[in-house]
């Protein structure tokens, strides 16, 4: 097992351990890890937080989580949005959240070389990935969510939000690479992915506008969709609304209320296209929001210099966690954003399978 990482002046190795056990205290029984104690388990979140555990040296807890996702996925390849104690709240399947298992499998390949996991875990992906790519819409971005009426899978939401295809970008890119690794080439992942990384570069006006929320900003380059001199221009266009030096990042722009994951979701984009100063200032800024006992609180308002929601969350940790691993390479999992293990960004083949700026423009004004 690679080291747990650290970044000494702003966390120990210590301090990333004791957060990650943190995260392993939250775990329910059935091995769901709720945002906090009591509250609710996604499929997103859990995986997120599974991720942190791997590199934070809580191995067991981990396994757990993994085999939590494999129980509870349902025969389309969803799971239910949101989980209490066992009992299904919300019978919804968010693609997005369905997507990210094959980050969480690929991320635990790279740290922890284990071919049986995988496999074990292959169905669990394969399903969900393609039950994802049959959401797909004409344009190239995916529907966000599915909803169920008396058990079954019933309407689709057939609008497109702009961070959750983003994190499906993301997705079918480590699935992909979980395919070649397995043996199992999945053509119509790789074209689908072409498809959804030419939206999410040229037609982002035809995703769901969520402008105000900071994730729809910084998602297309944290999913990889985005790189280059294209993504130091993007970030450039909404760095003075969203950042609050010396506390974090805003989760809504109209709100003084910065946030620990969105701030850390950041430095991994950063970290992603080597704009690493910036990334190591903002893990820094944001650690105002760390306990004594190594969890973080969801965010502060500023204004009133309070803590809010009352809340320490998993996905906060685990979010911290992946940055710090990041920055430091404390892991080979340290490239999970960065992206250089995953298959290649699919841009070439969204221009073979026709993606213009013109047929999706045209397919945009058909379907409207």
């Amino acid at each position: 097992m690679t080291a747990t990482p650290a970044i000494g002046d702003i966390l120990t190795r210590g301090q990333v351990e004791q957060t990650a056990a943190t995260i392993a205290a939250a775990q329910e029984p059935s091995g769901a890890i709720p945002w906090s104690v009591g509250e609710h388990t996604d499929a997103w979140n859990h995986v997120e937080s599974a991720m942190a555990l791997v590199v934070g040296d809580q191995r067991e807890a981990a396994e757990c989580a993994f085999a939590w996702v494999r129980d509870t996925q349902r025969a389309d390849g969803s799971w239910p949005m949101k989980i209490v104690g066992g009992v299904v709240e919300d019978h919804s399947g968010e693609t997005n959240m369905s997507a990210y298992v094959a980050v969480g499998v690929w991320h635990h390949w790279l740290v922890v070389r284990d071919e049986a996991f995988v496999r074990r875990m292959w169905p669990t992906v394969r399903r969900a990935l393609d039950y994802v790519v049959s959401m797909q819409l004409p344009f190239g971005g995916v529907a966000w969510s599915q909803e169920w009426r008396d058990g079954h899978p019933a309407k689709v939401n057939a609008d497109a939000l702009l961070a959750g295809s983003s994190s499906i970008h993301h997705s079918l890119r480590a699935g992909v690479a979980l395919a070649e690794l397995v043996g199992e080439s999945q053509p119509e992942w790789e074209l689908a992915g072409g498809r959804l990384g030419h939206a999410l570069r040229e037609h982002r006006d035809l995703f769901l506008d969520k402008s105000t929320f900071s994730m729809d900003w910084y998602y297309p380059v944290l999913g990889g969709a985005v790189r280059g001199e294209a993504a130091y221009d993007l970030l450039a266009e909404r760095w003075d609304t969203f950042v609050e030096p010396g506390l974090g990042i805003r989760c809504v722009s109209a709100n003084p209320w910065v946030t620990g994951a969105e701030t850390c979701e950041l430095v991994l984009a950063l970290e992603a296209i080597g704009d690493r100063e910036r990334a190591l200032r903002l893990l820094a800024d944001m650690q105002h929001l760390r306990t004594d006992e190594g969890s973080y609180w969801t965010g502060y308002v500023f204004p009133d210099d309070v803590n809010w929601p009352a809340e320490q969350t998993t996905y906060t940790a685990a979010a911290v966690i992946l940055a710090v691993d990041a920055l430091s390479d404390g892991t080979p999992g340290a490239d999970i954003m960065r992206g250089t293990t995953l298959a290649p960004d699919f841009a070439e083949i969204g221009l073979e399978c026709g993606c213009s700026s013109e047929s999706v423009a045209g397919v945009a004004r058909r379907t409207a």
